[in-house]
């Protein structure tokens, strides 16, 4: 009999669909959406999958996108959908669209987490040391992170995005934990995030006041910091687990992130297969 006092495991959502038509990493494959873009000979949404499924601390997948009518032309992933063993949601006009649907498929109690397909590298080993962290730090609502130094040193001369703090500058690695129900508070937040995703400063300004944008730019402003001015503004508790995988800040986003990853990929086949 399950220990009621167990908590419950997190159901895993995974956002699938192209964030704008005539995507160049699918233009590149050949395919009719990116998340069916393969990688090391395997579309990088199944990669997901598996590591998802392979993981210790999820129970329920779920799947936003890509449109339905493209997973027809994958017979594996079609079945997973149609028998069941995965969830699917139509996506939404954008990501953060998209994921307040998949969160709203889930029960509100149940603690999930987002993720996205074009994770390529990702593990069962970053999963669990992420869920593990999230779930510990007592938080509503926890953002995965690398530091700049760790990806450099895993990947050698890759150029990310990084936001710089100090302490950092520290890589989003697209693993996002809803871990309690005031979490789910966060959708119009995350909008403005997402529209100025690349723009960090702008999403400081915004949240902080320009005292914290002088701060920010002038690399004096820590994560902890920035985590709880973030927290009292909106209500809930917003933290950050600082992970230690240099390939959990990896997505492909272009051809060029598509290269490092089968590169990646090779090199891990290549040392498996070493005496």
């Amino acid at each position: 009999m399950k220990n009621m006092s167990e908590p419950l495991r997190w159901a895993a959502v995974v956002l699938a669909a192209d964030r704008r038509a005539g995507d160049a990493v699918a233009a590149a494959a050949g395919t009719p959406c990116k998340a069916l873009a393969p990688v090391g000979g395997v579309p990088m949404v199944k990669r997901v999958l598996q590591a998802l499924a392979d993981s210790a601390s999820v129970d329920r997948i779920t799947l936003v996108g890509p449109p339905r009518a493209l997973l027809q032309g994958d017979p594996d992933l079609n079945a997973m959908v149609s028998t069941g063993d995965i969830g699917w949601v139509e996506p939404d006009s954008s990501p953060s669209a998209s994921a307040l649907r998949g969160l709203n498929a889930q029960a509100a109690e149940q603690p999930v987490l987002l993720t996205t397909a074009d994770h390529a590298l990702l593990s069962p080993e970053i999963v669990d040391h992420f869920l593990r962290e999230a779930r510990a730090s007592g938080c509503d609502f926890l953002v995965g992170m690398a530091r700049l130094e760790t990806v450099q040193a895993g990947f050698p001369g890759t150029r990310r995005t990084a936001t710089r703090l100090r302490g950092g500058p520290y890589c989003s690695c697209n693993l996002f934990a809803f871990a309690t129900p005031e979490s789910r508070r966060l959708a119009p937040f995350w909008r403005r995030v997402e529209q100025q995703r690349k723009k960090p400063w702008r999403v400081i300004a915004g949240a902080f006041g320009w005292v914290a944008v002088l701060r920010y730019l002038a690399g004096r402003l820590t994560l902890e910091q920035a985590l709880a001015r973030l927290s009292a503004r909106l209500g809930v508790r917003v933290g950050a687990v600082v992970l230690p995988f240099a390939e959990a800040a990896v997505d492909v986003d272009t051809p060029a992130d598509h290269a490092l990853v089968e590169a990646a990929l090779a090199a891990r086949a290549a040392a498996s297969c070493r005496p």
